[in-house]
């Protein structure tokens, strides 16, 4: 989680290190009108103004120059309309603060992502996702938006067939600050966790079959190795597996504590990274777990890594893996993270990395300290060959000629971005290397 205490020192820094930030000059509102004042007095300094979320994002996105502000002190749930099952939460509200808050209603969000740390403003302006070729985003699951512009309006827009729907659904923060959402929930439910091995082959040969049979399902493909974590999960109508303590201890154990330590390992001698790829694949914890879902989708994660993400057609899921094995079969990399692969319903959102289509997400990892350029670079260069889209909240290599080349409503953002923010507001240089 984003430290709050060092925003206010003027210094940021995003969870994986990568992008640090100093000499800031650091606001943390606690209301709409205290945004509204703010945002209108840098529209006449003409200052820019980012938005920092849980900094979870690895890209430059949440990076602030000037401006950086911080929605933790607007958390928490606003109101329940129990009749169309929908709920509205401040957007500094923890990913991880919204299960319990909507359980007391007998509600649940239809989907999330493995890591809960990030804030709802953060995660619906990235494309937060999680898994399960039915199901969308948590950015396709909002009905309402409440957001302050660049000229310090407010305004309420609710998800219709517009244009400016579709520019909301993943903005990037550079329509305004979002400080409140609407989430079209569902009835509480659970779901029962499977983790399993199972070889490539059975993969390649099975992964469709796979990804309609389950409501999630996601693969981790440790490089070069034959065999391969597959978690699945589906709805159960209520937990009847009392939640093991230490089961929940050893799966940490394993995944944060003993990888951390054999990470380290690795970037003090990188050929050992092989080694400990085929380890890694053979050791990882699996088993059975119910629970209500929103204690099921994340996972802690502790070793701190550096990612990039890309979503292609789902049709060409088994290509690709095919492609990357024949690739990293030989270790041409010093890399032991495995790759996951999640699979998602398409979203019609203009900068949707999906864009309408049915998608098989890949992230590719590399341990935070070792050398990610080479594999990065040619992981971008096989994902290209598929049509690829990346998410825009990991490590990308996008430039302006992709976002028009990539995203056919490109041009429809921007002039929807030039009305919201005509003193660009929210722009910094990264972004206007991207969008002027």
């Amino acid at each position: 989680m984003l430290s709050v205490e060092k925003l206010r020192t003027g210094t940021y820094s995003n969870w994986s290190q990568n992008e640090v930030a100093s000499n800031l000059l650091f606001h943390e509102p606690k209301s709409i009108d205290e945004i509204s004042t703010i945002i209108h007095s840098l529209h006449m300094k003409e200052e820019n103004l980012r938005v920092v979320g849980a900094a979870h994002s690895f890209s430059p996105i949440a990076k602030p120059e000037q401006h950086a502000m911080s929605l933790h002190q607007m958390r928490g749930l606003v109101s329940v309309d129990m009749k169309q099952q929908q709920a509205t939460f401040w957007a500094g509200t923890y990913l991880h603060e919204i299960g319990p808050k909507l359980a007391s209603y007998g509600m649940a969000l239809e989907n999330m992502g493995d890591i809960a740390e990030q804030t709802i403003a953060g995660a619906i302006s990235t494309g937060t996702h999680g898994t399960g070729l039915k199901l969308s985003s948590i950015s396709n699951q909002v009905v309402k938006w409440g957001i302050i512009d660049g000229k310090g309006v407010y305004r309420e827009i609710t998800r219709g067939q517009d244009d400016l729907s579709e520019a909301l659904h993943i903005s990037l923060g550079l329509l305004g600050v979002v400080v409140q959402v609407t989430f079209q929930a569902l009835p509480l439910y659970a779901l029962r966790y499977s983790s399993e091995h199972i070889s490539l082959l059975d993969t390649l040969m099975n992964a469709s079959t796979i990804m309609n049979e389950h409501r999630h399902a996601e693969w981790f493909y440790f490089p070069g190795q034959e065999k391969l974590q597959l978690k699945t999960m589906d709805l159960i109508p209520k937990p009847e597996m009392k939640s093991s303590k230490f089961q929940k201890w050893t799966d940490d154990f394993m995944e944060n504590t003993v990888f951390q330590l054999l990470s380290r390992g690795c970037r003090v001698m990188p050929k050992a990274t092989k080694y400990v790829s085929k380890l890694s694949a053979s050791a990882v914890p699996t088993g059975v777990k119910e629970a209500y879902s929103y204690d099921i989708f994340p996972s802690p994660r502790k070793v701190k890594f550096l990612e990039m993400e890309y979503a292609i057609p789902v049709e060409r899921f088994e290509e690709a893996l095919e492609e990357i094995h024949y690739v990293l079969k030989s270790q041409p990399f010093r890399v032991h993270f495995p790759i996951e692969i999640r699979v998602a319903s398409g979203e019609a959102g203009f900068l949707s990395p999906t864009q309408g289509k049915n998608s098989a997400f890949f992230a590719f990892h590399m341990y935070k300290g070792m050398d990610h350029e080479s594999y990065f670079k040619w992981a971008h260069q096989t994902m290209e060959k598929y049509g690829a889209r990346p998410h825009l909240g990991k490590m990308n290599k996008l430039t302006k000629e992709d976002l028009f080349a990539k995203y056919p409503h490109f041009e429809s953002f921007t002039k929807i971005r030039d009305e919201f923010d005509p003193a660009n507001i929210f722009m910094t240089n990264y972004f206007k290397q991207l969008f002027l």
